[in-house]
């Protein structure tokens, strides 16, 4: 008989949404629900799955959490697995490794929650002994490297190391926990359940499968596309199979609609449709949130500007017809035409205006006083709100292009607005 067991990590309960919120409440009670749904789909596929455990590798909470509701909701769902007579082998990283609930919340005997120091709890199950080894963060920062700490492995049994980590890191991201793949692969450990990375990622080897099985649930559209738990599946000769298995209920997409050719607003709209019903034909989990950009050459590009509320409402209209559809942000990168439309625009003032705008925007005067204007706006923001013009002087290069470009399509679409009113 075989040994199977779920992986997941980063689920993040109750995780903040204020930029969401601030777009649209509906959409951020949608979204800050689904990491509790999602948390029940991975239960609902242990049950269905009849497995033996399991595992969360860290930031089930997303912070020192409070609330009793969320308390009740985690005691409910453990309850569910340990009545299944399902085990659940957790650690702390470094989100809930203050978390109240996280310590105080009394759990049944099927549920081990490894502490400071590594431990090793042995299971017997399925004819096989599978030694599961766990070590959580004491504290939010874990700069130092945990591998160390990490008895060797058991012989005679199967192995599964559970830890959070940031890997080898990644530019502009704090460290925690450092480790090399390869030094995981080394360690003698049949599987490596880890945490903390979003996206998740397979490292196959000829003695360790290591899997990061990514956040189950998307927060924003920096976590676009499914999301999923991992299933593992120990055979009597000891090989390891996994199966990624989908979790999401919100689904974060990228949709770009090109607009060029388009000289009507219901093409407009029908365009939009089409590629909405597309996408969301598409997408298996049961809502699909949608960053909508519209790009392209179209005469219609000063009224799509100005009238961008009322796009908004008819892509909105659409997304509703469609079911479990949402629009989470409207995107407008579209530009009058060019040739023959440009050269009947030369008698229209507002093409002269606009030519003198984008050669005064191009001078190397001009462009050092806004960016020093916006250096200075950056400097007076707190902290967590700087790097919105970029992280590089590259970046701020590309958001002062993309910010004068959009100004002066704003200001020619109002003076068109004025003119054919």
């Amino acid at each position: 008989m075989a040994f199977r067991f779920v992986h997941t990590a980063d689920v993040h309960l109750d995780s903040p949404l204020r930029s969401l919120a601030l777009r649209n409440l509906e959409l951020a009670e949608l979204v800050g629900d689904a990491s509790r749904q999602a948390f029940i789909s991975i239960v609902d596929l242990c049950l269905d799955e009849r497995v033996d455990a399991l595992i969360i590798a860290g930031d089930l909470y997303d912070g020192e959490q409070t609330s009793m509701k969320t308390a009740r909701f985690v005691a409910t769902q453990i309850a569910r697995l340990h009545q299944a007579g399902i085990r659940v082998f957790k650690i702390r990283g470094n989100h809930d490794a203050l978390s109240r609930i996280s310590k105080q919340l009394v759990f049944p005997d099927s549920v081990t929650i490894f502490g400071g120091r590594a431990q090793s709890v042995l299971l017997t199950s399925g004819g096989l002994d599978v030694a599961f080894h766990g070590l959580s963060f004491a504290h939010p920062k874990a700069p130092e490297g945990l591998l160390p700490k990490y008895p060797i492995a058991r012989d005679g049994a199967i192995n599964v190391g559970i830890m959070h980590t940031s890997l080898a890191g990644s530019p502009g991201h704090d460290v925690y926990a450092p480790c090399s793949i390869a030094d995981l692969h080394n360690h003698g450990f049949d599987y490596w359940a880890l945490g903390h990375i979003h996206v998740r990622q397979v490292y196959p080897g000829a003695r360790a499968t290591v899997v990061m099985p990514g956040i189950p649930q998307g927060r924003d559209i920096n976590e676009a596309g499914e999301k999923s738990a991992t299933l593992v599946t120990i055979r009597d000769d000891g090989s390891v199979e996994i199966e990624e298995r989908l979790t999401s209920v919100a689904q974060f997409e990228r949709l770009s609609v090109d607009l060029t050719g388009t000289v009507e607003w219901p093409e407009v709209v029908m365009r939009i449709r089409a590629a909405l019903e597309e996408l969301r034909s598409n997408v298996r989990s049961r809502h699909v949130l949608t960053r909508l950009n519209l790009n392209g050459a179209s005469p219609l590009s000063w009224k799509l500007i100005r009238d961008k509320d009322l796009l908004l409402a008819e892509a909105q209209q659409v997304a509703g017809q469609l079911g479990d559809t949402w629009i989470e942000k409207l995107d407008l990168d579209v530009v009058s035409p060019g040739g023959d439309d440009a050269a009947g625009d030369i008698a229209d003032p507002t093409y002269e205006l606009a030519a003198s705008m984008h050669s005064d925007a191009a001078s190397d005067a001009f462009r050092s006083e806004a960016r020093a204007f916006i250096q200075k706006t950056v400097a007076e923001l707190p902290a967590e709100g700087r790097d919105f013009a970029g992280k590089s002087e590259a970046e701020l290069d590309l958001f002062l292009d993309r910010a004068l470009a959009r100004g002066i399509d704003q200001v020619i679409a109002r003076l068109k607005a004025g003119a054919s009113s």
